[in-house]
């Protein structure tokens, strides 16, 4: 009961009380600290309470895991270019097109530097600390979405937060599926260098 408790704690702390916090405006200084402090805390719990060896799982359907990939890229590449056109032409692929060697820098610190710590937290972390927490894995998987959508509160912007939201679920349906941080994390890498190739890049706080 007591492990119960203290993980309920933590997960209301981790993924709700510090991305809320995170909207309010004080020092950026303390806040990168605090992230800091949270990211390490989780690694700790990740390799040394949950025993993760971070070892790619030879059995990975990468066959599958690509052909689910490409058809719902599809379906997001069709719903965002035509979102673009409609609420700001202009930005339809500018970067791509005006801007060759910026998208490529940015598509590369994003994909590697950015996703995979996410992918960790919110994915790794949160399925393998807080699992047994629940009886329900649709509970799990949406409260999965929902706290993958707080933690982009900072951007204080509507549309992001659904954005998030949706692609939490995506992501939290191929890791709970898969059970590989490897996998999710470049499907995250794919969806969200798309949505910045795309022209969607200065609201989700790409460079543009």
């Amino acid at each position: 009961m007591l492990s119960r408790n203290y993980k309920g704690i933590e997960l209301g702390i981790i993924f709700f009380i510090l991305p809320i916090s995170f909207a309010f405006p004080f020092s950026i200084w303390i806040k990168l600290s605090i992230g800091f402090i949270g990211f390490i805390y989780i690694l700790y719990m990740l390799l040394k309470v949950e025993h993760n060896t971070f070892k790619i799982a030879p059995n990975l359907n990468w066959k599958v895991f690509w052909k689910e990939t490409i058809i719902k890229l599809l379906i997001i590449s069709v719903l965002t270019s035509l979102f673009v056109w409609l609420t700001n032409k202009d930005a339809l692929f500018n970067v791509l097109i005006n801007k060759p060697k910026l998208w490529v820098f940015i598509v590369f610190i994003y994909s590697v530097f950015s996703v995979y710590p996410q992918e960790l937290i919110y994915r790794t972390f949160f399925f393998q600390r807080y699992e047994s927490l629940f009886k329900s894995k649709n509970q799990l998987l949406i409260l999965n979405a929902i706290v993958f959508s707080l933690g982009h509160i900072f951007f204080r912007n509507t549309l992001v937060l659904v954005l998030t939201f949706l692609g939490g679920l995506l992501f939290a349906f191929t890791y709970n599926k898969t059970k590989s941080t490897l996998l999710v994390s470049i499907e995250h890498a794919i969806y969200g260098s798309w949505l910045f190739t795309v022209g969607m890049g200065a609201m989700l706080g790409f460079p543009s």
